[in-house]
């Protein structure tokens, strides 16, 4: 008996098995969507407020950060040593996100800034989206990479 056999479904997981590493490439492009859309609503929002006031979180971003979060840590229950790098890989999405945010609020009170793409962010994500493809698309340079391993 496992301890969270009764709250995690881990049969129902595992019946997801094969298309989680899909989701979680999907919550991470549209991260990267949303970031570069949100971006653009922070620039305009900062051009028509006087203060910090008018930048506010974009609702399908953060949901985007969330999923892609939540749906590593599943991927960490189905598979350990692949969930467990895609999971340090959101979570670093995820802090970049929110620090990114907090430096665009600083850069909008100063008002001798511009306000500077969130690089750090776009970095994370990057990285992100390169081991998402790789645990997704794996299958396609599986038998090369046999040959060569």
């Amino acid at each position: 008996m496992q301890p969270l056999q009764f709250l995690v479904p881990l049969d129902a997981l595992a019946a997801l098995e094969p298309v989680i590493p899909f989701v979680i490439f999907g919550f991470v492009v549209l991260n990267i969507l949303t970031r570069f859309l949100q971006h653009r609503r922070h620039l305009t929002q900062a051009d028509s407020g006087d203060d910090d006031e008018a930048i506010d979180r974009w609702l399908p971003h953060t949901a985007t950060t969330l999923g892609l979060v939540l749906a590593s840590f599943v991927f960490l229950v189905i598979e350990p040593h692949g969930g467990m790098v895609m999971s340090i890989l959101a979570l670093s999405v995820f802090i970049s996100d929110f620090f990114e945010y907090e430096s665009r609020l600083v850069e909008a009170r100063s008002k001798s800034k511009a306000l500077e793409r969130p690089t750090a962010a776009i970095g994370a994500s990057v990285v992100a989206l390169l081991y998402a493809g790789y645990q997704s698309f794996f299958y396609l340079i599986e038998p090369v990479w046999n040959a060569v391993i």
